[in-house]
């Protein structure tokens, strides 16, 4: 028994062995499946993406200590910049500052970034690489804000050159000091300038320069302001000194605006301008006409104190006059001359010089009065009667009374005879203005648009 169980172990044996060996059929196709031998049909690797231990990096960043500037202890290391003016986008004279945004490039040697290279193409980068290598510590001096852009990215690029040189561009908008001279506005010219300078490296240790001169600075053609007019972009450079680190290099963009004067011609000197020339407008009305005569002269004053005070708060307190100021104020001494004008018109109208004169009574007379009834008054002469075109006018008349005819109302009149005296109203003074104030101004303008423009 224990001979034929072993019998029958052995054939299920030999049977599991040869269905190993039979081939299979697929179920799907019923196809055979064969093994294919691994040393023919062996896939092609990508050599690219299999690393066989630690890379070997072209920039030996990790080598080298870059906290130290490129030949440290030896002479200065020269850094040349150049800058692409992308737009001027803001001059503000409250503020006196303005807004730029430029490309500012930086061009040096280091050569602990040398790597070798058979075709001397350049390798680029991002603004993750400016951390751990040394680049130039330049800032604007006199900035007031300043921020490199980040859409959609930080706008920073390196290029490293098989040689070891290297070009670092950034784009930023800085916000700097511009010091404005308002002595001529709005007939003015202003230059400012953007300053830059390595913060920690005196020229001991980084010589800041401009690469290619004064075609160190472009700018696009396209950029326009609207209220000035961009006259001239130009490079300088000078040495700055401090008194406690001592000399550094200090580079110059200078720019020059003349500011456009159309809009101040619309915004403040027709309206000033016209409002004098409404002033005028009250020599010709009557002077009996009192409330029209001083609305008139009151509405031009404070139209004139309204213009003044809205030029003056879109502009900084500064202590000293202004081109506009001396035109405005010159053209609001005219119109209150105007309403001067009319006052002494009415009070000489009504109270004339009373020098050389009895104690009057004063009587107004229009011009419907008779021929008959001025020769009626107390003996006045016929050679000082008025001839028509004087009788339009009014007349003062004044009736001196000598102490025996009005004893009974007044006493202490000097004793005399009724005299009698006709002054012609003081229409003259309107009859002068009118050639005077107008002939005055146009001779203020001639001068002031000469010597400003």
């Amino acid at each position: 028994m224990p001979y034929f169980t072993r019998l029958i172990l052995l054939l299920f044996c030999l049977t599991a062995l040869v269905e190993s060996r039979k081939p299979k059929r697929r179920r799907s196709t019923g196809q055979l499946e064969m093994t294919k031998p691994s040393h023919l049909y062996k896939k092609n690797l990508d050599m690219t993406k299999i690393r066989k231990g630690k890379p070997q990096p072209l920039l030996r960043v990790e080598d080298h200590d870059f906290s130290m500037r490129p030949a440290f202890g030896g002479p200065a290391i020269p850094v040349g910049v150049d800058v692409q003016v992308e737009s001027l986008d803001s001059i503000s004279e409250v503020d006196m500052d303005f807004t730029m945004t430029l490309y500012l490039r930086h061009y040096w040697k280091d050569e602990r970034l040398a790597f070798p290279s058979t075709s001397n193409k350049s390798m680029t980068f991002d603004g993750r690489l400016v951390k751990k290598i040394w680049v130039p510590d330049v800032f604007f001096v006199h900035s007031k804000r300043s921020f490199i852009h980040d859409t959609t990215t930080d706008n920073i690029m390196l290029r490293v050159f098989p040689d070891g040189h290297v070009l670092y561009s950034m784009r930023i908008t800085v916000t700097a000091m511009c010091n404005m001279d308002f002595s001529h506005f709005p007939l003015d010219s202003q230059t400012c300038s953007l300053e830059l300078e390595s913060y920690a490296y005196t020229d001991e240790d980084l010589m800041l320069y401009w690469k290619n001169g004064d075609e160190s600075l472009k700018t696009d053609e396209k950029i326009s302001l609207s209220q000035f007019l961009i006259q001239k972009f130009h490079t300088t450079s000078r040495l700055a000194f401090y008194s406690s680190t001592g000399w550094y290099n200090r580079l110059y963009i200078n720019f020059t605006l003349r500011r456009h004067i159309f809009f101040f011609l619309l915004q403040t000197y027709f309206p000033a301008t016209l409002m004098v020339m409404l002033s005028w407008v009250s020599f010709w009305i009557d002077r009996r006409a009192v409330p029209a005569r001083v609305s008139l002269g009151i509405t031009t004053v404070l139209t004139m104190s309204t213009i003044i005070t809205g030029v003056n708060a879109s502009m900084p307190r500064v202590s000293y006059i202004k081109a506009v100021d001396i035109y405005l104020w010159v053209s609001f001494v005219f119109v209150f001359l105007s309403v001067l004008e009319y006052a002494a018109v009415n009070y000489l109208t009504t109270f004339p010089c009373m020098s050389g004169m009895l104690p009057s009574r004063t009587m107004m007379l229009d011009g419907s009065y008779s021929e008959s009834e001025a020769n009626s008054l107390a003996g006045y002469p016929r050679s000082h009667i008025l001839t028509e075109e004087e009788r339009q006018d009014k007349i003062v008349v004044h009736v001196a009374l000598s102490n025996e005819s009005n004893s009974s109302r007044k006493k202490g009149f000097l004793k005399g005879h009724v005299g009698l005296r006709i002054f012609q109203n003081t229409h003259a003074i309107d009859k002068y203005s009118r050639l005077i104030f107008p002939a005055s101004y146009i001779f203020f303008n001639l001068i002031y648009w000469s010597v400003f423009s």
